[in-house]
């Protein structure tokens, strides 16, 4: 059930105080992605707190692309961003873009040259490095830091107009170069960059820096609380640096949580945009992907999704969390949800010698036994069935319950078979078997005769619908420590395994998204991608059971 989580943070309480000292008379948000990869579970996390902060103290959260840097973003990235946001049931109270407020971004640059706060400076972006410092030993003053107001301001003005290459300079906030914040020591606020940006076209050439832009753009917009992940702590100085010396109206407070991190998975969009060039996975939307809408193809919902983001919690130090703690929660999102039906992944080919040829008998069979309401269905049985390859061993070992030589088991919905005969190919391999039913033994009829330890699943070889199985694993294999190997070093190889077999009739008009609980495989999604009129393809969304334990 999706529940907000209405169990106090820190975050929280920092809203409350401020509310109740009246600093703020209403609560404003943003969620601020960077338009240059698809959004992950990570962002999830950021979007329901961004969200469900605003919503529980009746405020507003508006939806922001910080597209500074046009290199790296696309169109198809801000579309994609505002489908996954609107997909997790969100809207936003206004679409705002960095690139709205490029002129005023320019405005305040031009203020902090004339107050002697920023500065112009010749420095190669290896040299700016080479005098910054470091953690121990201050920066030393660029050459160019004492250029005078009116020779920077000609110089910022030729910068725009596009008379200088890309490197050849860039504007510098004068702060501190012994500060022992290096974000503090005189950062770029502009560089040069001769690129077409995909909302403003080529109408600029010089592109502020995130950590100029980002505190503007939040005061323009009155965010009051600025939510932001771990990384930006040692940014907050120069956040608070920008708002007071650009002299914004509006004076948004910056909160730093832990962001989100998953066990046997990649979030960094730098990492995730790698494996979709590389051709690692199948784009973006790959199942095996933690983007959204990977997941979103893989099957999950965006119940499971915030539900699990609300329960890891919003905290002040890094940790990472169990992938299974997220599985947890599709299966108790879908466990209600999703009808039972059975397919076979690895088909045995089964003839029931003594069932009537040409007779097809229609069993009847719970949809959810977990749910009545979901109603019945009926399932066609006749003298030929399919089983799971790995429901027979020929010589099978102790407490093996299910189908060998001489042994009886139950089919689920049907009858009990007892298997009488093995036939195999000239190479030796089993493709059929011959068994026997009892008619007396038939489900739902209350048979007490004798019972069987092993019940098995089967779909009835004539009406059965054949079907492609997808079967992820993790993508990313966590139990190697050895920290001199790439990330793609420990990409699994055995991340997806397809199959071939077949499900009931009743799925003859599933619709993509579809979910469905397969009898003792799992939980398994219409595939959106690769399905079509005359192809069935299955994603497996997870498993029946997991030994994580949700605490």
């Amino acid at each position: 059930m999706d529940k907000k989580n209405t169990s106090s943070n820190f975050i929280k309480n920092i809203i409350i105080k401020d509310l109740e000292s009246g600093k703020y008379k209403e609560i404003v948000t943003r969620f601020p992605p960077e338009p240059n990869g698809y959004l992950h579970i990570g962002h999830a996390k950021s979007i329901c707190l961004n969200f469900d902060l605003a919503d529980e103290f009746n405020g507003k959260t508006y939806l922001r692309f910080d597209d500074t840097n046009p290199l790296k973003e696309d169109i198809e990235y801000v579309e994609s961003i505002k489908e996954d946001v609107k997909w997790l049931g969100y809207e936003w109270d206004g679409l705002y873009f960095a690139s709205d407020y490029f002129e005023e971004m320019y405005r305040r640059a031009v203020l902090l040259i004339k107050k002697g706060k920023a500065y112009v400076c010749d420095l190669s972006p290896e040299e700016i490095k080479e005098y910054r410092g470091t953690l121990t030993e201050p920066g030393k003053e660029s050459p160019y830091r004492n250029r005078s107001v009116e020779e920077n301001l000609d110089l910022f003005e030729r910068m725009r107009k596009g008379e200088f290459k890309e490197g050849e300079k860039v504007l510098r906030a004068k702060i501190d170069m012994a500060s022992p914040n290096l974000n503090m020591r005189d950062p770029v606020i502009y560089r040069i960059s001769h690129s077409k940006h995909h909302n403003t076209g080529d109408k600029w050439c010089i592109y502020p820096m995130y950590d100029f832009a980002h505190p503007i753009e939040d005061a323009i917009e009155g965010v009051t609380h600025s939510i932001c992940t771990l990384e930006f702590e040692d940014h907050r100085p120069l956040y608070e640096w920008v708002i007071r010396e650009c002299e914004m109206e509006n004076q948004p407070k910056q909160i730093e949580f832990a962001r989100l991190n998953l066990t046997n998975t990649v979030m960094s969009k730098r990492k995730l945009k790698q494996l979709v060039d590389e051709k690692y996975v199948d784009g973006w939307d790959d199942p095996r992907m933690p983007t959204i809408s990977g997941l979103r193809r893989r099957g999950y919902t965006k119940e499971a999704i915030r539900n699990f983001v609300r329960a890891v919690g919003v905290a002040k130090s890094n940790s990472v969390v169990d992938y299974r703690m997220l599985e947890h929660f599709i299966r108790e999102d879908l466990k209600l949800k999703a009808p039972r039906t059975m397919a076979v992944l690895r088909p045995l080919k089964v003839i029931i010698t003594n069932y009537p040829e040409g007779q097809v008998e229609m069993l009847e069979a719970d949809n959810n036994p977990e749910n009545p309401e979901m109603g019945k269905r009926l399932i066609p049985f006749s003298r030929e069935i399919y089983i799971e390859q790995e429901d027979f061993m020929e010589n099978p070992p102790k407490k093996y319950f299910r189908l060998f030589p001489g042994n009886e088991v139950r089919l689920k919905h049907a009858y009990f078979i007892k298997c009488n005969e093995v036939i195999k190919d000239e190479n030796g391999n089993i493709i059929e078997l011959h068994c026997t039913y009892d008619p007396e033994t038939k489900s739902g009829t209350g048979f007490t005769g004798r019972k069987v330890k092993g019940t098995i699943h089967w779909v009835d070889a004539k009406h059965a619908i054949p079907a492609e199985f997808r079967l992820y694993d993790y993508l990313i294999l966590d139990e190697d420590e050895d920290e001199g190997k790439s990330f793609l070093d420990k990409v699994n190889p055995n991340s997806l395994e397809i199959l071939q077999g077949f499900v009931e009739p009743n799925m003859k008009d599933v619709k993509p998204y579809d979910r469905f609980q397969f009898f003792r495989h799992g939980y398994f999604s219409v595939d959106p991608k690769y399905t079509t009129k005359d192809k069935l393809v299955f994603n497996r969304i997870v498993s029946l059971k997991s030994s994580f334990k949700l605490k």
